[in-house]
């Protein structure tokens, strides 16, 4: 009787190519980070594009506040980096 079950059972598989283990994403990284077009990555998300920006504000100068406001883009290092963190990004 089992064997008529598994022999009438449906694959799922729909090539025949063996499906690898699917890539996890990191879930810090999918939080703060974007990927644009050029491949590059750009830090989003409100307060979030430098460190430092939100906390010990009152030694900080108004324009520096201003700058690290800013949105950031990844260097060549952090690509390598995200590229590997965010596999489907």
């Amino acid at each position: 009787m089992f064997s008529f079950l598994l022999s009438t059972a449906r694959s799922f598989s729909t090539s025949a190519v063996a499906n690898f283990p699917k890539l996890k994403t990191h879930s810090g990284a999918k939080k703060r980070w974007r990927a644009i077009a050029s491949g590059k990555f750009k830090r989003h998300g409100m307060c979030q594009a430098h460190a430092n920006h939100s906390h010990k504000n009152v030694s900080k100068r108004p324009a520096r506040k201003n700058n690290l406001a800013q949105t950031t883009y990844s260097s060549q290092s952090q690509t390598v980096t995200l590229k590997r963190l965010l596999p489907y990004a």
